[in-house]
């Protein structure tokens, strides 16, 4: 099946990166870590998790017996286009479930890595029977043979999942979960409205916390107060990013309303070589996450969480945190 994607990287220099790592303290590329800290259990309300590199989903918590129409549901049958308030038009099955697609898994070529606990939480959508309904392009439906021999539906090359704790037909409880779970536009891109289209980093104005940072999807963006500034290090690593997945390198100029000097006079935002080697964008020197338990844009449920995380104002500093 042919699909035409078009996948954007950033690159910067090792001379540019050494430069600007050292200006926020960060010596040799190797900060020191120190001790892990996951932070306090999460807000109220659980949260699924698509697993780190694996796609496996480490801390995905399986639906109980006989929860979600997902779980129950064995075929596709014929695709149809419904339009949600929030995401625009959304890909559904013949009993209006949500599709959804995994950021782990890739189109080209289609591949599913959401297997074990991840794919009872996700049940794949089976290929067999599926067929093109009104608003759905034949074209864009295809199958990927996953790792235990069974086929998948794809999308423009995406494979294909429902959501187990969606309930019923409109449902899209799944949108967003873990910043690695949206729901499918007829297309196989992510279900969103134009005018919803956000830059790489921006911000909005929180009735609670006031302008407070936002990552491209919406979702808000927090600091662990455990991280050092100078030097620039982090304490979460490992388990924790399971909650706290951290936010990958934004260009300058795909940002909005961010202060981008801090105060470092053009040196605040730069992207932070973790000792894990993943690369991390900060503002002021501040290593930025995103939280697992937001389920949609606009939820602030890191809040807080622990005493140590707190939503990040557009100068990196952090919003409602005790005076240190």
């Amino acid at each position: 099946m042919k699909t035409s994607w078009r996948s954007a990287s950033l690159v910067a220099s090792a001379a540019a990166v050494l430069a600007l790592t050292t200006a926020c303290g960060q010596e040799g590329g190797t900060p020191s870590t120190g001790s892990q800290n996951v932070g306090a259990t999460a807000a109220a309300g659980d949260y699924t998790v698509g697993g780190i590199g694996t796609g496996t989903a480490s801390g995905t918590s399986a639906p109980e017996a006989g929860q979600g129409a997902a779980a129950q549901a064995s075929t596709a049958g014929e695709l149809n286009v419904s339009t949600n308030a929030e995401l625009g038009s959304v890909l559904t099955d013949s009993a209006g479930l949500t599709l959804y697609r995994f950021d782990e898994d890739t189109a080209e070529p289609p591949k599913s890595n959401c297997n074990g606990d991840c794919a009872t939480a996700w049940p794949p959508v089976p290929a067999d029977d599926a067929e093109a309904g009104s608003g759905v392009d034949a074209a864009q439906l295809g199958e990927v043979t996953r790792a235990d021999g069974t086929k998948q539906l794809t999308i423009g090359g995406w494979p294909a999942y429902r959501y187990a704790k969606d309930t019923k037909a409109g449902d899209v409880a799944g949108q967003g979960v873990g910043g690695k779970w949206y729901a499918l536009a007829p297309d196989g891109k992510k279900a969103k409205n134009v005018a919803a289209d956000l830059p790489g980093l921006s911000t909005r104005k929180d009735a609670k916390l006031g302008e407070i940072v936002i990552d491209k999807n919406g979702h808000t963006v927090y600091r662990f107060m455990k991280d050092t500034q100078w030097p620039m290090s982090t304490k979460c690593t490992g388990d924790c990013l399971d909650k706290w997945p951290v936010v990958a390198p934004v260009d300058a100029n795909d940002t909005k309303g961010i202060d981008l000097q801090g105060s470092t006079p053009n040196r605040g935002y730069v992207v932070f070589d973790r000792p894990d080697g993943i690369k991390q964008q900060s503002i002021d020197c501040v290593p930025i996450y995103t939280f697992a338990g937001d389920k949609k844009p606009g939820d602030t449920n890191g809040q807080g969480v622990g005493g140590t995380w707190y939503a990040v104002a557009p100068d990196g500093k952090p919003v409602g945190a005790p005076e240190q």
